[in-house]
């Protein structure tokens, strides 16, 4: 039964739900706020989309990027290199990002008479952005079931798994990676040395797969 909408950046993990549970989703929404890969990820989510036939929107929320601070949404050279547990990976974070866009979804949810709306975040997000926790997503999900008069509540199946995990579980159902896109500096090619670039090499090294991403730097 197509009862959700998905909130679908055109990363892998995103891609990967939206794959996983294509036999649920009636509808993609993915937002364009202003981030340095906002571009290259839209292309994502798009063929994807079509690939699967799933309806996709895309829906501006330019003043994040005009009144949020954020190095994801400063250009290319204010990205910080290094691991994901690094401290400075914390000017990436976008101030309620996803609390924004899960509001925004609910509301197409409620639009479109459907029931749940999911998100692609995980375990491996958790240390540095509050948006992504269980204790976040629980709350969200309890606010939105009380805002709404369907009761909408928030899926979001991956809360508990490794980007590892995901990235198996994407092989094992034909996920092409190639078409999925994360690097934080939006290049045309992944710059290899970002936190989203290292935690993805990572990913597709322990899921002992082969890495369909072209990096600048190998």
């Amino acid at each position: 039964m197509k009862d959700s909408v998905i909130v679908l950046s055109g990363g892998m993990d995103s891609v990967t739900l939206l794959h996983d549970f294509a036999d649920r989703i009636a509808l993609a929404v993915t937002f364009d706020y202003g981030s340095n890969h906002n571009a290259r990820e839209i292309e994502c989510a798009a063929e994807n989309c079509r690939r699967l036939g799933v309806e996709h929107l895309v829906i501006p929320l330019g003043f994040m990027g005009e009144y949020f601070a954020s190095s994801l949404l400063s250009g290319a050279d204010a990205i910080p290199e290094g691991n994901y547990d690094d401290e400075n990976m914390r000017s990436t974070v976008v101030p309620f990002r996803n609390g924004i866009m899960l509001s925004v979804a609910a509301g197409l949810a409620e639009t479109r008479g459907l029931k749940h709306v999911m998100l692609a975040n995980h375990s491996g997000d958790h240390a540095i952005y509050p948006d992504c926790r269980r204790a976040f997503v629980d709350a969200m999900s309890r606010a939105i079931e009380e805002g709404t008069y369907d009761r909408i509540s928030i899926l979001a199946p991956y809360t508990d798994i490794t980007k590892t995990d995901i990235a198996r579980r994407g092989a094992t159902i034909g996920v092409d990676y190639s078409l999925t896109y994360s690097c934080y500096k939006g290049g045309e090619k992944h710059c290899g040395r970002c936190g989203t670039c290292t935690e993805r090499r990572e990913a597709f090294r322990d899921a002992a797969l082969q890495d369909p991403t072209v990096y600048s730097e190998a």
